[in-house]
């Protein structure tokens, strides 16, 4: 059954949409039709990280039918094990944002449950891919129910924020088919493990630019602030969370890996651009006046500080970001889906008319809280880990970006206290009222596991760094990734030191 497991993962629940969509479900019922099949989709990847044999850095559960054999084109997925985090990371979340979802009562509930379930599988298609070509139609067919979810469902502004999202990842995903194709032609083949190393930086900057526009990263931003607040908390949960993660995927397994020369030339740039996204970031979520507007940029300022991760090229840096991938995931959800139940309360996410809201309701303000320490990055938490790994491989060939990205961090820490304390502390706020209650039990099985499992990872952040299994660790990136001459070894190794 090994060898299926991947395609179980990415079908079952498209299948669940399919059903949903089919059977004269009421709301209720599609709900938790949808929220089962999330559940059993978290329990076969937790299956998956059974049989996973960590001891090797080779692709597992691995699975290749011919598809169109002229142009060497198959359905070939797998994972390696920085890979299988990632999956388990949008099985969780995305379990989360359905089952938040079916609890507040989602109109059209065929429908909006039948377009997540999809979503599901398509970003878990894109972290498993390893054709080219289905890489990129999974990563196209995750951006179809994104559309419909902000644009149908989303806030008073969903019609604009839907055309900016529109507007730039069509832009950003037509540079990256013209690029896959005329490097598949050149390469005979368009399958990941086949592919060999190429020079040529227009290739390279059309899979850059795709995959920086949907992170976003600096300046490919303008589509964030209006998405991430205008669309229902659930989906800027899973967008956050997880849609973003593809694309610091996309750079380390396609852009980093099979172009290492244009890596190596192009990086100082990539790394200015990263870390001016670090601070800008952390600046705009200090000023933003909602509670959204402080994730949505804080998201933006975490994209930068993964991609000086990847950058880094070296095995600190890259173990780190993957890591920090995972807790920016789970940390991002949990907020937003905070945010949500805030504003389900107050009527309102401005930071203005909040405030107080920790007197009376000590489950929401322990939540709160303690996902906020998270955020924070405080010593002996995950994203500290997480945090430190990055630093530490920047520091080893580019210690100027180290000392900025730390400096960063700190900006970090002012936002999420002025987040916490705007919410749960100060005088209470005209829009709280006396009567609005704590967290209940639907909304604590939504966020409790989230906050449990960055709780776990701040005990254990080495069961993804890799640091608890030897020679082939979790992630793996360097030895699972580097299957021709010319890799991420070779780029570190070629680094100028204290650039």
């Amino acid at each position: 059954m090994n060898h299926w497991l991947t395609t179980i993962l990415i079908f079952l629940p498209v299948a669940g949409a399919l059903a949903i969509w089919l059977l004269p479900l009421d709301r209720y019922w599609a709900g938790s039709l949808a929220t089962l099949v999330s559940l059993v989709e978290v329990g076969f990847w937790i299956l998956s990280v059974d049989r996973f044999q960590f001891g090797r850095s080779t692709l597992q559960f691995e699975q290749q039918q011919a598809w169109f054999r002229d142009l060497g084109v198959s359905y070939h997925v797998g994972q390696f094990a920085f890979s299988l985090w990632l999956v388990g990371l949008t099985t969780i979340v995305s379990a989360a944002a359905i089952a938040y979802a079916w609890w507040a009562g989602r109109e059209r509930a065929r429908a909006y449950f039948g377009l997540m379930l999809f979503l599901t599988g398509a970003v878990v298609g894109v972290f498993t891919a390893q054709d080219l070509l289905v890489f990129y139609a999974f990563f196209e067919a995750m951006l179809i129910p994104l559309y419909v979810l902000i644009g149908v469902w989303g806030g008073a502004g969903r019609l604009g924020a839907t055309l900016k999202f529109v507007v730039y990842t069509v832009a950003g995903s037509l540079l990256m088919l013209a690029a896959i194709i005329v490097y598949g032609l050149q390469q005979g083949t368009f399958d990941l493990t086949k592919l060999g190393p190429s020079s040529n930086e227009w290739l390279f900057l059309g899979f850059a630019v795709a995959f920086a526009v949907k992170a976003p990263l600096f300046p490919f931003h303008g589509w964030l602030p209006d998405a991430y607040r205008e669309a229902p908390p659930e989906v800027s949960a899973v967008l956050s969370g997880v849609v973003s993660k593809a694309a610091a995927y996309g750079f380390l397994r396609i852009a980093v890996t099979k172009f290492p020369g244009p890596t190596h030339d192009t990086r100082i740039p990539i790394l200015i651009l990263a870390t001016i996204g670090l601070v800008y970031g952390s600046l705009l979520a200090f000023r933003a006046p909602d509670i959204r507007g402080v994730i949505a940029y804080s998201s933006l300022a975490q994209m930068g500080l993964i991609t000086l991760g990847i950058f880094a090229t070296n095995d600190l840096g890259l173990d780190g970001a993957v890591l920090q991938m995972v807790n920016h995931g789970l940390i991002s959800a949990t907020l937003f889906l905070l945010a949500g139940m805030i504003e389900r309360r107050a009527a309102t996410g401005e930071l203005a008319l909040l405030g107080g809201m920790a007197r009376g309701r000590p489950l929401l303000a322990t939540i709160m809280l303690t996902a906020g320490v998270m955020a924070l990055a405080v010593p002996l938490s995950t994203a500290f880990a997480g945090e430190f790994l990055i630093l530490a491989g920047l520091f080893q060939h580019f210690w100027v970006y180290a000392v900025i990205g730390a400096g960063a961090i700190v900006l970090a820490a002012m936002y999420t206290l002025r987040l916490v304390s705007a919410v749960l502390h100060e005088r209470v706020g005209p829009a709280v009222s006396d009567a609005a209650l704590d967290l209940r039990a639907g909304e604590l099985a939504v966020v409790v596991p989230l906050v449990a499992l960055l709780v776990g990872l701040s005990a254990w952040p080495a069961a993804i760094s890799g640091h608890a299994f030897g020679k082939a660790s979790a992630s793996s990136i360097t030895s699972a990734l580097v299957e021709t001459p010319g890799g991420v070894n070779e780029l570190a190794a070629a680094a100028p030191v204290g650039r």
